[in-house]
């Protein structure tokens, strides 16, 4: 994890850049994305997806990437990668994500983003890349063995955020490293070859981690998640087989009574009101009015989005032909970047 002097510094950085973007919205381009493991959930949208909607809509350029390769940094299986990717690009665009705006494109399908691997791995050392603590972490979670892909992961991070020449990235604080082993990797390039790229800034989330159904975090390996693609029948099974306790008074106590406190953030986030006033209104009514209540205020919230996707999902051609325009735009971009490359570092015969 950085240090707390270092966080701050990030911190004020990530809040002066978001102050300006209200300003000057085209000095930014922002790269973001998820890995195709499952469907997306609302932590996704909430943690996420609503943030790059309201980029999008305040005028920062914006690339979507489903990185698909990184399915495999820490699974032996891409079992249901393409049925995965599908949903996904549905829930991205009925969530609000305009591909005439933001191109939405793979990771399999650019080529010339993954050939910058070759220089970028160069450029750091193996202890640095044994010292990320995201990669300790992921394969700590798997159980996995230390595969070269995995201890490579904060490079093909690089790649992704620099081949667009991306300046900005929304990260959670424990992401940070990566995002300073980037400006580490474009620093260098630029010093060694010739100025190419940018050193991109983290925006801070100021989202609240997102609790599942048993208060845990909000997670597909969990099962405690509130899938975007549920439909409003799926989802009260789920809330109804969700975990609270024998007190009839609903309170909010997330250390004390997690599974009741993860249903009133839930209702909250989907209300916009605060879990406190949710928890007095129900008082006494116990576990049962409670779930009805959260049932009923996600199932409203999701309509526009399930009624959105429905119509998404009778037309998979469009579903494909916003995947190939928006690939064709990355390796357009990736093109051009190699090249660049190539050039400054005298590779063009």
């Amino acid at each position: 994890m950085p240090n707390v002097g270092s966080f701050d510094v990030s911190l004020k950085r990530s809040n002066d850049i978001r102050a300006d973007i209200a300003v000057n919205p085209g000095n930014y381009r922002m790269l973001t994305g998820d890995r195709p493991t499952g469907r997306l959930h609302l932590g996704h949208y909430f943690g996420s997806i609503m943030n790059r909607v309201a980029m999008q809509n305040a005028g920062v350029p914006t690339m979507i990437l489903i990185a698909d390769y990184q399915v495999i940094t820490d699974r032996d299986t891409t079992a249901n990668i393409q049925d995965n990717v599908y949903n996904m690009v549905m829930d991205y665009i009925a969530a609000g994500i305009d591909p005439d705006k933001t191109p939405i494109y793979i990771h399999s399908a650019v080529p010339a983003c993954n050939q910058l691997m070759l220089p970028f791995l160069s450029l750091v050392s193996e202890a640095e890349l044994q010292r990320n603590p995201t990669v300790k972490a992921e394969m700590e979670a798997s159980g996995h063995e230390l595969t070269g892909l995995l201890l490579t992961y904060p490079v093909h991070q690089a790649c992704d955020i620099l081949f667009c020449k991306a300046n900005i990235v929304p990260v959670g604080k424990d992401q940070l490293p990566h995002i300073e082993l980037t400006r580490q990797i474009a620093r260098r390039f630029n010093k060694r070859y010739a100025k190419v790229f940018p050193e991109p800034d983290g925006i801070l989330s100021d989202a609240i981690e997102i609790p599942g159904l048993d208060g845990r975090k909000m997670s597909k390996s969990y099962g405690n998640s509130i899938m975007l693609s549920a439909t409003a029948e799926e989802t009260a099974k789920l809330i109804k087989k969700s975990q609270t306790d024998s007190d009839r008074n609903i309170t909010f106590d997330p250390e004390n009574r997690p599974g009741v406190s993860a249903l009133l953030t839930t209702a909250a986030l989907c209300t916009g009101r605060k879990e406190v006033e949710i928890a007095e209104e129900i008082g006494m009514g116990g576990g049962g009015a409670l779930k009805k209540y959260v049932t009923e205020s996600v199932n409203e919230f999701l309509a526009p989005h399930r009624e959105r996707r429905a119509e998404l999902a009778k037309d998979m051609d469009y579903i494909k032909d916003v995947l190939h325009e928006g690939n064709k735009k990355a390796n357009e971009i990736a093109e051009a970047t190699l090249n660049e490359v190539r050039e400054a570092m005298g590779m063009v015969y």
